[in-house]
């Protein structure tokens, strides 16, 4: 559990990856010696786990994202993690997480068109074995990342 100058020093970090702890320290008005610290020890915890930046991804032709919910038919052999992860190696693709309910995966996709996407559904992941059925979610704006 954090404390409340560790999530505020985390939440800094979450807003601006290249803040430095000069920067927090002054705006949190702590020192500098104890923002260096914490972020040390939030890292060896695992709290931190990367830094990393967050593109601007119509800039990079890949403005258009959805999501697909996929319902996972069991083969013998064939567990859903192992589909899961066939799935995360697919190029556009951005996020894979197993869910409960009625579908078994929800994946994070960009491309430059929904024709992009599509294309992507139909010739690449409805190939990959352990897929038994996708519904995609086209997304009209997105509000927080």
């Amino acid at each position: 559990m954090l404390d409340e100058k560790d999530s505020t020093i985390l939440e800094e970090l979450m807003k601006d990856s290249r803040k430095t702890t000069k920067a927090i320290a002054r705006e949190l008005e702590i020192p500098r010696a104890t923002v260096h610290d914490r972020i040390v020890k939030m890292e060896q915890k695992g709290v931190i786990r990367r830094y990393t930046a967050l593109p601007d991804y119509s800039a990079l032709s890949l403005g258009v994202s959805a999501f697909i919910l996929v319902q996972f038919e069991a083969e013998k052999g064939l567990s859903q993690r192992d589909t899961a992860e066939e799935i995360a190696t697919i190029r556009g693709i951005y996020e894979v997480h197993m869910i409960s309910g009625e579908y078994d995966m929800l994946l994070k996709v960009r491309g430059s068109s929904m024709e992009d996407i599509g294309q992507l559904v139909i010739d690449r992941l409805r190939e990959v074995r352990g897929v038994a059925r996708t519904l995609t979610c086209a997304c009209f704006t997105t509000v927080k990342e």
